[in-house]
Formats: C-alpha cells, sequence, structure tokens
C-alpha cells in the first residue's frame, strides 16, 4: 500500500500518559506508518519529550519538529503538513486511541478510489479507560451526504482523517483560529471541489470527559465557530438559514447551562 505519514501536535499542557497511549496507536498499526511527525508547539517538559525520545530509542521512524513558542493548534498542524514527506496524511490527537486497522481500512479506499482526498471514520466516545465506551459519532458516508452535512455541522471527526497534503496545501491550509480550525478547512477544502468519504465502521477512540463540555461551552468556541459559519455563509458555502441555526444553536450551547449542552449532546447531536 501507499506510505503515509502521521501528523501530531503536542503541547506542555499535555498528559504525557494520554500522549504515549495515542502515539502507540499510530505506531502499532497494522500498516505502519512510513514517518510520525510530531509538532511541538512550544516547549514541551521532561516528560512529555521522554515519551518521543523512547520511541525514536527503539527505532520508531517519529520525526520532531520544536515551534519556538506556542502558536496554537493551526499553525502546529501547517507547520506539519508542510513537512510531512508523504502525499496521505493521517492526524491523530495527543489523548485519543485509533484502533490497530484504521489506517489500512482508510489506505485501502485510497487505493480503491485514487480520486479521494478525505477519508474518515466514526469514533466511539471513552471515559478513562478506552473500553468504557459512553457515546458514538456518526458521520456521512458518501461524498454529497457529507457536501449536505456540512453546511451545518463538522462532517468529519477531526483526528480521525487521512487526508492529501496537495489537497489541504491547494485549499490554503488550516486558518489561525485558536478553536474549530478543522471546521474551517473542512468548509475551505470542500469549496475547492474536495472528493471525500467516512467510513461506517468506528476506528478511532475518542477521549470525552466533562472537560469536553467545558471547552465547547466556552466564549471564544462560540465567537469562532459563529465566524468561521458568517464566513461560510459570505462566500457561498451555505444559506443565511443555516448560517442563523448554526449560530443560535452554538449561543444557546454557550448561555444556557451545562446539563442543557449535554442533553442536547447526547439525544440530538449523536443520533
Amino acid at each position: 500500500m501507499e506510505k503515509y505519514s502521521v501528523l501530531m501536535t503536542v503541547y506542555t499542557n499535555d498528559d504525557p500518559g494520554y500522549f504515549s497511549l495515542a502515539l502507540d496507536s499510530m505506531l502499532d498499526q497494522t500498516c505502519p506508518p512510513d514517518e510520525v511527525v510530531i509538532i511541538k508547539d512550544g516547549p514541551v517538559g521532561e516528560e512529555l519529550q521522554s515519551v518521543i525520545d523512547e520511541r525514536i530509542a527503539k527505532g520508531f521512524p517519529v520525526v520532531q519538529y520544536r515551534l519556538e513558542k506556542n502558536a496554537g493548534l493551526g499553525a502546529a498542524l501547517n507547520t506539519g503538513v508542510e513537512i510531512a514527506r508523504n502525499e496521505l496524511i493521517a492526524r491523530m490527537d495527543s489523548d485519543d486511541y485509533s484502533c490497530p486497522g484504521r489506517c489500512e481500512r482508510q489506505l485501502a479506499e485510497f487505493a480503491k478510489n485514487p480520486g479521494l482526498d478525505i477519508v474518515g471514520c466514526s469514533v466511539l466516545e471513552f471515559s478513562g479507560s478506552i473500553d468504557n465506551i459512553v457515546g458514538e459519532r456518526r458521520v456521512p458516508l458518501t461524498n454529497e451526504e457529507i457536501y449536505k452535512f456540512a453546511k451545518k455541522r463538522d462532517p468529519f471527526n477531526h483526528p480521525t482523517v487521512m487526508y492529501r497534503k496537495s489537497a489541504v496545501l491547494a485549499a490554503g491550509g488550516y486558518s489561525d483560529y485558536r478553536k474549530n480550525q478543522d471546521t474551517d478547512l473542512w468548509i475551505k477544502m470542500l469549496r475547492n471541489n474536495a472528493v471525500c468519504m467516512n467510513i461506517e465502521e468506528p476506528l478511532f477512540r475518542f477521549r470525552f470527559d466533562e472537560n469536553t463540555y467545558k471547552k465547547r461551552r466556552s466564549w471564544t468556541n462560540t465567537k469562532t465557530l459563529i465566524s468561521i459559519r458568517y464566513k461560510a455563509w459570505k462566500t457561498g458555502f451555505n444559506t443565511f438559514g443555516e448560517f442563523l441555526s448554526v449560530a443560535a444553536a452554538q449561543l444557546c450551547v454557550f448561555i444556557l447551562p451545562t446539563g442543557f449542552q449535554k442533553f442536547v449532546y447526547r439525544k440530538i447531536l449523536r443520533r
């Protein structure tokens, strides 16, 4: 199968144990990566650095690059996309878990359809142990369904995707947002006629706990998402009505109690 790179970022507040689990899940793929590019978003502590050093000492193809200061996820990912030596890049977050066959399945889809630009998958959400499943996020499967879904919601689970480096660069890469960089990237790539699909099987485990709700309820998250969706409307990606519905829903999540957010998330968004 075609060679591919893994792209991860890590910064000083990341949990070393979570990072170790996430990194190993990519190194232990049934179809191993040609390289794992780790962008250190500013200085990291000794524990996080030791996770990287131990894998390099064992001979794993880990490439590390440190930004001088914390620049944010978008800037870190853009650096990683540029550094990656392969056309196919598999994203991975520093606190999640990829099932062993994830990348092999995605590579098979690219082999079947060389015109594909993005292949993602559904996820199971876990808390604590990866076996403690607390939810699931299904995503649209076909290219047509993805384009329709993207008018209001993200059609991909960001850390699950494998995408073409050339397609990401052609769309302008990640924007300099502190939150929701992936939402903006999907809109730009879809406006650029990217060809996409998602695998129905949940080949990924996403860490989900109380802090997840808090992060998504922040004003920074709310303001950024509304700004991105406003820009999408202004560029003709979606209608004004679609923009209003997204903005209203996001404001409700921010204003109303966390219990309401949990209800919406579990009973509506995860159906």
